[in-house]
């Protein structure tokens, strides 16, 4: 399973407001990067065969691929003085990036 922080929950919730959309994060993953492996998020639709993951209302989707290497992650959305930005806590991930958006397993 993969879950979703209050924070994440909350900032998407108003990212969906502002454009009009369902709340619902889809995280999936990409190869490519410069540790293999790179976070997709937008916003869309649940599919068939999606893992789903609710918080405060709003729901964080995974296609079954994708789900794999990134099972047991949380999603957070975090403010720091480098800028904002959701965050994968994966515990799959051997290492990562300075920047946090590619990892490899």
């Amino acid at each position: 399973m993969v879950s979703l922080s209050p924070s994440a929950a909350k900032r998407v919730a108003f990212i969906a407001s502002r454009q009009g959309k369902p709340a619902v994060l889809r995280l999936s993953v990409d190869g490519g990067g410069c540790a293999g492996f790179t976070y997709k998020f937008e916003l869309g639709e649940l599919e068939d065969g999606d893992q789903v993951a609710t918080t405060d209302g709003v729901s964080l989707v995974v296609d079954p691929v994708s789900l794999d290497l990134i099972q047991g992650s949380e999603v957070d959305y975090v403010e720091d003085l480098g800028g904002a930005s959701f965050k994968v806590t994966n515990p799959n991930a051997a290492s990562g990036c300075g920047c946090g958006s590619s990892f490899s397993v």
